[in-house]
């Protein structure tokens, strides 16, 4: 036992805060195109949670003016970068909520292609790796299309009510979901140092 120690307290050491976005590994494997995604919002919330990144930590971002509920678990990918500044988003079907702040391995089936306020605002459209209700699914093709129109449905009225204007295309597959994915895992990279605050 260490000097100054009792019996069963453990001794304290310093750790380094991990930054969901900036140290979370993208990929469990990295011969697969499952990766880690970070729920900020949690399946049939009204709280639209956000990331706030200079923390890492989440903030309320608001309440949605619409009586609508996401449809799927929603959140971000680590070490991801977009042209809206900020991290790929991505939609999680599960078959069950998930908890803020929560890490769960995911699959890419889909993408939908929106534009929020003019900016483009992709978003990857994935299944819960180890929920034995959507493991199987591999495209949006093979998803029930009630779930694809529910998706763009939300994101047609989530904001209407705030006067925004949202334009939302038809779902495209897991092939275009791979090579966004691609993309901003290679902006993350080369815009990794100014992202994390460091100089130069």
């Amino acid at each position: 036992m260490g000097p100054g120690l009792h019996r069963g307290q453990a001794r304290v050491t310093e750790r380094a805060v991990v930054h969901p976005w900036h140290d979370l590994p993208t990929h469990p494997d990295p011969d697969s195109m499952d990766f880690y995604a970070v729920i900020e919002i949690p399946k049939g919330s009204k709280v639209k949670y956000e990331l706030d990144k200079s923390s890492g930590l989440l903030r309320v971002d608001r309440v949605l003016h619409s009586s609508v509920i996401y449809p799927a678990n929603y959140g971000f990918i680590p070490r991801t970068y977009c042209d809206d500044g900020d991290p790929l988003d991505v939609l999680v079907l599960s078959s069950e909520p998930v908890v803020p702040l929560a890490m769960l391995v995911a699959r890419p089936v889909g993408l939908m292609r929106m534009a929020d306020e003019g900016k483009e605002d992709d978003k990857i459209v994935a299944v819960h790796v180890h929920d034995p209700a959507f493991a199987d699914y591999f495209s949006v093709e093979e998803l029930p299309r009630h779930t694809g129109s529910e998706l763009r449905r939300f994101f047609q009225d989530y904001k209407a009510l705030e006067l925004k204007n949202v334009v939302v295309e038809k779902l495209e597959g897991a092939d275009a979901a791979k090579r966004v994915l691609t993309g901003a895992i290679e902006l993350y990279r080369r815009q990794e140092s100014r992202l994390r605050g460091f100089a130069g």
